[in-house]
């Protein structure tokens, strides 16, 4: 078998991932819970949008500057290791490939169902959508172990798509909203209900968090991107950038459809409702369709990263059986030992989300927390000591890349860390202490203890 992965993907891929992986679920999914975090205050609702997308693009853009130095295989894991040393490197690979990776990719094989069951009038939380999810999932394991190249063009398709509904939204919903007045009001109205928790702003830039993330997942292909050290930091850049700008136009689109009230009682159905209003139920329809092939799209980039991650370690002779997970298939150029394992764990986070998150009781009992936005808070901690080190190591850098940027970064990642904190309270202990549990097991279960302790 193989042990190298071919160059098969070019810059459009990579700006589609970018961009992809971002859009798609996140901000249909969260734009109803951030006005109930902000009780309806729809201006401090795009303040946090524009917040959340400011760390986005600040981290996004020192990542591009490393890109642009530094390429191996899975972008995140050879900067933390050129940073800090391979013994973090690691730390950051186990987190990637047991928690990171398969929580979001588990959560969004559920949220497509879960718009799929809107718009086919099913119950979101009962076993039509768990079958659904577990269908979605192993599909979309099924198109990129077999066919990467399939999955590659998918990916884009899937973009082209979903930014269709987002712009015709922005533009036809603030017409709209503008006529009738609806948008004026919602603007001007202030909070319409109490705020869910005391520190609004911080619980509604968490929520944007599971919008925006899944930009450094694109950093996994980087061995198998075309002339990476140039296309890598386009995509991430113009991607991060592109989706911002895109998020506040739609949600500034979503005020003017509905009123805030209506949207923040509608639930799942919120953006549905949106999308009948303004463009009639049978337009609504239809556009619906491309939201669920919007998240489809999402799910499929969050899986094309999640198939990589144990080859990643495994690449570095690291991690349980480096060997086993190393190999590639000769027929696909696919580490398939690692995508199938990929998918287990996937199987097994979603089997968690549904037991924490959507059971009247749950299993758990406090062990329970919102797989979809802690693991991401956690990659921004873990991006801090790269940062910091990347200030002290790159001098042949200019003062503005070396200095100033990572320092924004710095800053926007221990808000994020604050902010998580504060919104999510004694949930985060119970899982730091999953999370502590996992880390001692990927130490424990390192065949290379050369690698570990460097």
């Amino acid at each position: 078998m193989e042990q190298e992965l071919q160059k098969r993907y070019g810059l459009l891929t990579a700006i589609a991932m970018v961009i992809g992986i971002v859009i798609g679920s996140g901000v249909f999914f969260k734009a109803e819970k951030i006005l109930v975090a902000t009780g309806g205050n729809l201006p401090l609702g795009i303040l946090a949008w524009i917040i959340g997308g400011i760390i986005m693009v600040v981290c996004a853009y020192v990542f591009a500057i490393m890109a642009t130095r530094y390429e191996k295989v899975n972008g995140i894991v050879d900067y933390a290791e050129v940073a800090l040393g391979s013994k973090y490197g690691y730390f950051v690979g186990w987190f990637m490939a047991v928690i990171y990776y398969p929580t979001l990719t588990s959560v969004l094989a559920w949220v497509s169902a879960r718009y799929t069951c809107v718009l086919l009038g099913w119950n979101i939380v009962g076993g039509e959508a768990m079958a659904l999810s577990g269908f979605f999932l192993v599909a979309s394991y099924a198109l990129n172990a077999l066919s990467p190249k399939l999955a590659g063009k998918f990916q884009v398709s899937t973009t082209i798509i979903k930014i269709i509904p987002l712009v015709l939204m922005a533009v036809f919903g603030t017409i709209v909203g503008l006529k009738n007045g609806i948008l004026i009001s919602n603007f001007t109205s202030g909070p319409i209900a109490n705020a869910s928790s005391s520190n609004p702003l911080f619980t509604a830039v968490v929520a944007t968090a599971f919008a925006y993330e899944g930009w450094i997942i694109a950093t996994s292909i980087n061995a198998e991107l075309k002339d990476a050290k140039k296309n890598l930091p386009r995509a991430l850049t113009f991607g991060t950038l592109f989706v911002v700008l895109i998020y506040i136009l739609y949600y500034t689109g979503l005020a003017g459809a509905v009123k805030n009230s209506i949207m923040m009682k509608g639930g799942e159905t919120g953006a549905k409702i949106a999308f009948s209003t303004v463009f009639s139920n049978a337009g609504g329809i239809v556009l619906f369709v491309f939201v669920v092939i919007s998240c489809l799209g999402t799910l499929n980039g969050l899986m094309l990263g999640c198939t990589r991650g144990f080859y990643s370690l495994a690449a570095r002779n690291a991690g349980p059986k480096p060997e086993m997970f190393k190999s590639i298939d000769q027929n696909t150029n696919m580490p398939t030992n690692s995508s199938i394992f990929a998918l287990l764990l996937s199987g097994l986070w979603l089997l968690y989300f549904f037991g924490a998150n959507l059971t009247p009781v749950s299993w758990f009992g406090p062990f329970s927390f919102d797989s979809s936005e802690l693991p991401i808070v956690t990659i921004y901690a873990m991006y801090i000591p790269i940062f910091i080190m990347m200030m002290a190591k790159e001098k042949s850098l200019s003062f503005f890349k070396r200095f100033v940027m990572p320092f924004l970064a710095v800053c926007a990642c221990v808000f994020m860390v604050v902010a998580a904190c504060y919104a999510h309270s004694k949930e985060i202990i119970y899982y730091l202490i999953i999370f502590a549990v996992i880390m001692v097991l990927g130490m424990i279960l390192n065949s290379n203890k050369k690698y570990a302790n460097s």
